[in-house]
């Protein structure tokens, strides 16, 4: 393992990383300090096009592919067969935070203009990139750009997706200027590695006092969309014993689902985030509701084995209540393992640099997950103050965003610059 350190020096790193982070949240910026930058409206564009801008100030060779995925790449001295990239993706949930996905973009751009700037042409080609799409904000549809890129996603699967105000997907990135051919086909086959930095999302890394997360696997998840149907009747003249009450059934599920996810224990997490009833009217007994089940946990077997034991006592339930019941199962996304030997070489950087680390899984998906099982990944967080996430709350101190980007650097210069043993 190399012991080369490429840390000093490093001036006003703390000062320019804040000013950049400051800087792309000017692009969907709300007034109360939130960010909304949705794939392909005009802040999404606008965003892409400043950082095209910046790649292109600092010396890079930049250039978007088909469906807005934005590369600025630092050429190899010699001839590469690859690239090793990092980045994120630069869309956001309605009212986001600053961090979340730009951080990872931010941070390849600072990384790649000190080794540019440092150490010359690289030995292999290092790109930077700000994947068009990852949250779904928009449209429902994720990891739409990494997906693009490593080919699990295709025009195919979004032909009859639409936004809220009813603006059909492909329409809109037409519009925005992208899917009609005049870029680079999304489809790649010479990543040689992918490497994200990412904000933690969860507030681990700071409960434990940790700067750096280094991610072993992503979680496994599956959701759902439960429909209890029963029978509406007065409140007042229909005896307990006669009713059919599908928020009495309901209730009783979301019961049962908390109480075995405490007897499994830690990592397993268990949310019923959305919930809904009808008629929804005080003294009418309710005769439908949905609610959705979203489970995680980063061992497949035993998110398989949880899952089919609440699904069957959900039946059960139904039955006892005398409600009919559909389980959708719209999401089962399975356990992802980030590559071993970047993993340990992640490692083997914090511990030359007496960072305080940790190897964790993550409870949150990320376009890490879609490159892992195409190229060989690495996941890398910093701490999230409070675990705060997805609001303009969202925050991580100066210190652990420089730090993660020291990593970032040795881990790129290791990759790029020095000859394979």
């Amino acid at each position: 393992m190399s012991q080369h350190s490429t840390l000093a020096p490093l001036p006003d790193l703390a000062k320019r990383t804040e000013k950049m982070i400051r800087w792309l949240a000017s692009f969907g910026a709300n007034p109360n300090g939130g960010v909304t930058r949705l794939l392909y409206t005009p802040s999404w564009l606008e965003a892409q096009s400043a950082l095209a801008q910046k790649m292109e100030e600092i010396g890079l060779h930049v250039f978007f592919d088909d469906v807005g995925n934005l590369y600025g790449r630092l050429e190899a001295n010699q001839q590469s067969s690859g690239s090793i990239l990092t980045g994120s993706h630069v869309d956001t949930v309605k009212n986001g935070g600053k961090y979340d996905g730009a951080y990872g973009i931010i941070a390849g751009l600072i990384a790649l203009q000190y080794l540019k700037d440092t150490y010359g042409p690289p030995r292999k080609h290092l790109e930077v990139v700000s994947l068009c799409e990852e949250e779904g904000s928009r449209f429902p549809y994720t990891y739409w750009g990494s997906g693009s890129i490593t080919g699990t996603a295709s025009y195919s699967q979004i032909q009859n997706l639409k936004d809220a105000q009813d603006i059909g997907f492909e329409k809109a990135m037409l519009d925005a200027g992208f899917g009609n051919g005049s870029h680079k086909p999304a489809n790649r086959d010479d990543v040689l590695a992918f490497i994200e930095l990412h904000i933690e999302q969860g507030a681990i890394l700071e409960h434990e006092q940790k700067s750096i997360g280094i991610v072993e696997q992503i979680v496994g998840q599956k959701r759902y969309t439960v429909v209890l149907t029963g029978e509406a009747n007065h409140a007042g003249t229909t005896p307990m014993a006669l009713r059919k009450d599908a928020l009495r059934g309901a209730s009783q599920m979301v019961q049962y689902l908390m109480d075995s996810t405490d007897r499994t224990g830690a990592p397993l997490v268990a949310t019923v985030g959305k919930f809904s009833i009808e008629p929804n009217i005080p003294n009418v007994i309710p005769n439908k509701v949905t609610f959705s089940v979203d489970v995680r946990h980063p061992s497949g077997t035993i998110l398989d084995q949880f899952s089919e034991q609440f699904e069957q006592e959900f039946r059960n339930i139904a039955k006892e209540r005398d409600l009919s019941i559909v389980i959708d199962k719209w999401m089962d996304a399975r356990p992802v393992e980030m590559d071993i030997q970047l993993t340990n070489q992640a490692e083997s950087i914090c511990q030359n640099l007496g960072i305080p680390h940790k190897r964790m899984a993550s409870g949150a998906g990320h376009d890490s997950q879609v490159f892992a099982p195409f190229c060989p990944t690495s996941l890398i967080f910093v701490p999230s103050h409070r675990g705060i996430s997805h609001s303009p709350l969202e925050h991580t101190s100066i210190n652990d965003l420089e730090t993660g980007i020291k990593v970032l650097i040795e881990l790129l210069y290791q990759l790029g610059y020095e000859t394979e043993e």
